[in-house]
């Protein structure tokens, strides 16, 4: 499961990774560079630095140069083509940081089984009250078939 640029990492991962019955992602960009384009100031002191602390939705993160690299490097659009599992994909009609069209090129590039769920009155971050325990409740509701049922 993962957020913005951790929804297209998530995607890029889950096929390497052992174990993975399923993948959820919210606010992913279909392309990992629109996402880049938003911070383009943290993006060239991560790899002019290795890597920055960054400020966003309350907390601080710590942006590495091997993430951006990777994210670079995933060929995101082959990845969700290729992924053989069950997806979800939610988004927010009116996510301003990720516009919700990202969401449609994500499901429609996707194979079946794939899931697509309208975080109608969100933002990117989920911060109005109630969201984020919302996307929490969905995703755990769509993934307990693939975690606790059999896989055919």
């Amino acid at each position: 499961m993962g957020h913005s640029w951790g929804g297209a990492a998530a995607i890029a991962a889950a096929a390497e990774a052992t174990g993975v019955r399923a993948v959820a992602t919210i606010g992913a960009p279909a392309d990992p560079s629109h996402v880049e384009r938003q911070y383009d100031a943290v993006v060239d002191r991560v790899l002019g630095e290795g890597s920055h602390e960054w400020f966003v939705g309350g907390r601080t993160l710590v942006l590495k140069r091997a993430f951006v690299e990777d994210v670079r490097r995933a060929r995101l659009r082959d990845r969700i083509r290729d992924l053989d599992l069950p997806l979800l994909v939610l988004h927010s009609p009116t996510d301003n940081t990720v516009d919700i069209d990202n969401a449609g090129e994500i499901f429609n590039e996707a194979r079946h089984p794939r899931s697509f769920v309208s975080l109608e009155g969100a933002d990117h971050l989920l911060t109005a009250r109630g969201q984020a325990q919302r996307a929490a409740h969905i995703i755990s509701a769509w993934a307990d078939q693939y975690i606790h049922g059999s896989r055919s």
